[in-house]
């Protein structure tokens, strides 16, 4: 950090300068206002020491002139004669602490403490400006597409908690995207320089959990002839990503619980536990309330990572969205198969507005692709869709369309038909459900799906 220190004693700038750079600052020196203005417009200063007292041009005097120039720098004023009065008037005058002379070595070290502490609040807090206006202007978050209320919810906290080095639970069905939040948050945290490590808690075997994130020491059992790092080890100062979390065994659950406690891991066989800052983001499909009362997951862990949730909606609940995913996975796929194919026909996207999407944004992108693999032609058409898709909308509006009757009670069996058709769809054959959204009772919903020969 460089640091400008003002002052027309040549002692105290010597004495200054020697004391300061001990502690990691790049020092130049100034012996008035004057010559302190043009080193200011020549180079930037993190940090400014500055005298008010002197001759040429005093200490006031450059807060004043230099007003433009030191909105990125932190000055602190210093004088022999202070007073209320004058330590008031450089406040309002723009710097930001003044300190009396003589002073003492630590009052001048912890005045530059706090100075560095301000700073780094305020370049946290331009940081989170940008990507809030970042967000707000493009109406998304990094490699997230959607601009459905659901989604601008979630790109919202996504950017309120990527500031601050807490624990997020990314919550939503398989297929939804929770990856990807958490990748956004990791880009617009304070920790994007350092490597995003991500860990499927499910895809490794529960005798190897312990190892692979915690690591192990040399000799811990057979086979371990040397150290090896944990992924706690290597997301030291990064961000962890835990997927899956909800798949993690209770013993498991326990260690991970004492190391988001205490911030530090002991590798498998080792005497001590080593200190490590990670920041964690775990991501489940599952309902871990549901497994907190069934006993397969800890409350005091469920507790201690909820402690801010983004809920990503399924598909089904922002189908406004499905045309705007299309065009990027078309996108997508047009670049990789290296092809030119313009997009999804109306009557093809009426079939997948219509479609209930149990696998979410993973789904549609398979089925982008297996499209644009078939078509012949430069549009996705109805029939380079799967089959399930179109099978129960088609066979209900071909029924209804068929209708000729034009009486009230037939139009309403109609729609009625329709109605239970579509919620069928939605809730994936689910009867509970699907009678629920359509507020009738289960044995009613059985009777009408027997009438309308619904199955």
């Amino acid at each position: 950090m460089n640091l400008l220190i003002i002052d027309d004693e040549e002692n105290m700038c010597h004495m200054l300068g020697a004391m300061i750079e001990r502690h990691g600052y790049k020092i130049s020196t100034a012996s008035n206002g004057q010559t302190a203005l043009e080193l200011i417009h020549q180079e930037h200063f993190d940090f400014i020491l500055c005298d008010v007292k002197m001759p040429h041009m005093d200490g006031m005097t450059f807060l004043e002139k230099g007003a433009e120039a030191l909105q990125e720098s932190t000055v602190i004023m210093m004088s022999a004669y202070g007073t209320v009065d004058l330590a008031i008037a450089a406040m309002k005058a723009g710097a930001y602490d003044f300190i009396s002379k003589p002073f003492k070595s630590d009052e001048v070290l912890l005045a530059l403490k706090k100075a560095e502490e301000r700073e780094s609040l305020r370049r946290e807090n331009r940081r989170l400006k940008d990507a809030i206006k970042e967000i707000n202007s493009t109406g998304s978050f990094p490699m997230m597409v959607g601009e459905s209320a659901g989604m601008r919810k979630v790109y919202g906290l996504a950017g309120q908690v990527a500031g601050y080095n807490t624990t997020v639970l990314v919550t939503g069905e398989s297929g939804t995207g929770k990856e990807l939040v958490a990748r956004g948050v990791h880009k617009y945290s304070e920790r994007s320089k350092k490597p995003f490590i991500a860990v499927n808690c499910g895809s490794i075997p529960e005798n190897l959990l312990e190892s692979e994130l915690f690591g192990y020491v040399k000799g811990a059992f057979t086979g371990a002839d040397k150290n090896k790092k944990g992924v706690f080890d290597e997301a030291d100062g990064a961000t962890l990503f835990l997927d899956e979390i909800g798949e993690l065994p209770l013993a498991m659950q326990v260690k991970l619980l004492r190391v988001l406690q205490e911030q530090e891991v002991r590798a498998v066989g080792a005497s001590q536990a080593r200190r490590v800052d990670v920041r964690v983001i775990a991501a489940t499909a599952r309902d871990l309330q549901t497994q907190v009362a069934r006993g397969e997951f800890r409350e005091d862990l469920f507790y201690r990572l909820n402690v801010l949730n983004i809920r990503i909606p399924p598909l089904r609940q922002r189908k406004e969205d499905i045309p705007h995913l299309c065009h990027h996975f078309v996108k997508k796929f047009n670049s990789r198969f290296a092809v030119d194919i313009k997009g999804v026909s109306p009557a093809a996207m009426e079939m997948m507005l219509n479609y209930s999407w149990p696998g979410n944004v993973r789904e549609l992108e398979n089925v982008i692709q297996r499209g644009m693999v078939l078509t012949r032609t430069n549009m996705i058409e109805r029939e380079h869709l799967p089959e399930n898709m179109g099978s129960m909308g088609r066979r209900f509006d071909d029924k209804l369309t068929a209708v000729e009757d034009l009486s009230l009670k037939t139009a309403q069996k109609s729609m009625e038909a329709k109605m239970i058709a579509r919620a069928m769809s939605r809730f994936d054959g689910n009867k509970s459900k699907a009678a629920n959204a359509l507020q009738i009772s289960y044995p009613s919903m059985l009777s009408k799906l027997k009438e309308y020969d619904i199955s």
